[in-house]
């Protein structure tokens, strides 16, 4: 048995004190893997997509997206080869609705036209789906994810697939029956869902901007408040964009040409003659535009409110965050209002449908920033 030691005795000399190890963090549990190398691959991706929303919304303000009436994921990535191709694929074409009932008059060199626009539309989307994939498997292969981010980029790639049977539940929406476009809640569905992977894959590029420890430093400096904010105005701004989805579905952008009125009134004439009453909430062109006028003023008033609290944050770089993003909902604003003035022509509806992808991701930004301040001096 041991002698019990005095409280005054020295400490053997045997003794070592364990030296500090830091950066565990960085080494394990939420950090690991290559995280600039992820975060290069998800900026691609978001290229890729935001690119796709663009060509999307060409597609179907140049009424292309019913051209091809089949969904083949794999053999239709090869487009017609031929005369005899061409002239089957016209044929397809000449049994749909669209056709029959709008572009009866329609010769094969103007199909081809409509056909090489839904055609890229596709194309893009296969070649998204490729660049998740391999990009994914050579950053797995490489060990370069880090730990706990496998679910997160495989849900990239699940919602991609499920966005590709989406499109199709939407074309086919056209293809029967006496609509000469795609139902416009397929079309919200569609648009949606596009934005919710750009906005997974703008916080994954943001949360990957800085490493895993000062994540955590910068969480126990939320700004609850202007978080709580800034979740609110990207909910209200969503909405805003299903809203604008059904407007272009139904063309109601061209229905109603003069601001602030409507028909020369507040609310539109006829805003409830389609019966079942629902219907109108979806294909009424009248109601349809008012309610995203009326959630556009919403968006602009909410959106100042949020940057007036915006002004209170002690962060610098939150405050720049909140102001950029109400300067771009402003823009959009302006943008929505000409495009309706000017009965939505190309150029100037596919600058309002960019709009709202840079307003989308400004409002992401600045709630990440309210999230996760910044470090700054104490001078800043």
């Amino acid at each position: 048995m041991s002698k019990p030691r005095s409280i005054f005795e020295d400490v053997n000399g045997e003794t070592t004190k364990p030296i500090a190890q830091t950066g565990g963090i960085e080494r394990g549990g939420a950090g690991g893997g290559n995280r600039t190398l992820v975060r290069v691959w998800l900026m691609m991706l978001f290229g890729l997509v935001a690119a796709m929303v663009i060509v999307g919304g060409l597609t179907r303000l140049t009424d292309s997206g019913l051209s091809i009436t089949e969904w083949a994921p794999f053999t239709g990535a090869m487009p017609p080869l031929n005369d005899a191709d061409w002239v089957l694929e016209f044929e397809k074409y000449q049994q749909i609705p669209e056709f029959q009932l709008q572009n009866k008059g329609m010769d094969l060199a103007a199909f081809k036209g409509i056909y090489w626009w839904e055609w890229g539309h596709r194309q893009l989307g296969r070649f998204i789906g490729l660049v998740w994939a391999v990009g994914f498997l050579l950053l797995l292969a490489t060990k370069s994810i880090p730990t706990g981010w496998v679910p997160r980029l495989v849900g990239l790639g699940a919602l991609g697939g499920l966005q590709g049977a989406i499109g199709w539940w939407m074309v086919s929406s056209g293809l029967t029956g006496e609509m000469t476009d795609v139902a416009s809640y397929r079309l919200a569905t569609h648009l949606g869902l596009a934005f919710i992977i750009l906005g997974l894959i703008t916080w994954y590029m943001l949360t990957l901007g800085r490493d895993a420890a000062g994540l955590m430093a910068a969480r126990r400096a939320r700004e609850g408040k202007l978080f709580g904010m800034g979740t609110g105005l990207l909910h209200l701004a969503f909405l805003q964009i299903l809203l604008g989805a059904l407007v272009a579905g139904i063309d109601a952008g061209r229905s109603f040409v003069d601001w602030p009125w409507m028909a020369d009134q507040f609310f539109p004439p006829e805003a409830f003659e389609l019966t079942p009453i629902w219907r109108n909430f979806f294909e009424n062109a009248g109601l349809v535009q008012f309610m995203h006028r009326m959630l556009g003023y919403t968006v602009v008033v909410f959106a100042l409110v949020v940057w007036r609290v915006s002004r209170r944050s002690p962060n610098a770089t939150t405050r720049m965050g909140f102001s950029l993003a109400v300067v771009m909902i402003l823009a959009q604003a302006v943008l929505g209002i000409t495009t309706v003035l000017q009965a939505s022509p190309l150029h100037v509806a596919i600058t309002h449908q960019v709009g709202a992808i840079l307003a989308f991701v400004l409002i992401l930004n600045a709630r990440f920033l309210a999230g996760y301040p910044t470090e700054q001096s104490v001078r800043g």
